[in-house]
């Protein structure tokens, strides 16, 4: 009964490390912020997922894996720049997605781009890490091939303090004398 019982435990253990979703984003700008405030690089997917055969297969071979999910959490912002051919999308959303697809001159899906977003002159920069696309062999080719492009990225510098939250210190610290 108890080889039973633990065999079950490990079952549904595993199943809910698989079931762990990732948070793709859609919105770049949202992307941008989480991207600084957690000091991760941007991945930048874009795909045709109603319609890209190979789009499709990464997702399955690598995306949905266990191994993947635990890399992706702790190392990257995930962001969706989609293309479908049958579903139907907002209107920012497809100018986006176009903006950037002009951006980062891609020709071909599925591809990745690996970046860090900057500011240049007021207006958004960004610094490319690399990019790749489909990688036969799994996650761990995969994984094998982006995390060199992931270990490029430098931490966004400290932010100082807002105005609002350096008068916060200063009272606290009077409060303390």
């Amino acid at each position: 009964m108890k080889k039973i019982l633990v065999t079950l435990l490990f079952v549904l253990g595993s199943m809910s490390i698989q079931a762990q979703d990732l948070v793709w984003h859609k919105d770049m700008a949202k992307a941008i912020e989480i991207s600084k405030k957690e000091n991760k690089p941007l991945f930048l997917f874009f795909t045709g997922s109603d319609w890209c055969g190979w789009c499709i297969r990464l997702q399955k071979e690598v995306f949905k894996t266990p191994e993947f999910t635990e890399w992706a959490s702790k190392s990257v912002v995930l962001v969706e720049l989609d293309f479908p051919r049958k579903s139907a999308q907002p209107e920012e959303e497809k100018r986006q997605n176009a903006e950037l697809q002009q951006v980062f001159a891609v020709r071909g899906y599925p591809t990745v781009h690996f970046v860090k977003a900057g500011e240049l002159n007021g207006k958004i920069n960004f610094e490319q890490l690399g990019s790749t696309g489909y990688v036969a062999g799994g996650p761990n080719a995969w994984l094998a091939v982006a995390k060199p492009m992931v270990e490029r990225f430098t931490p966004y510098p400290a932010q100082a303090p807002k105005k609002a939250e350096k008068k916060e210190t200063k009272k606290k610290k009077s409060k303390k004398s």
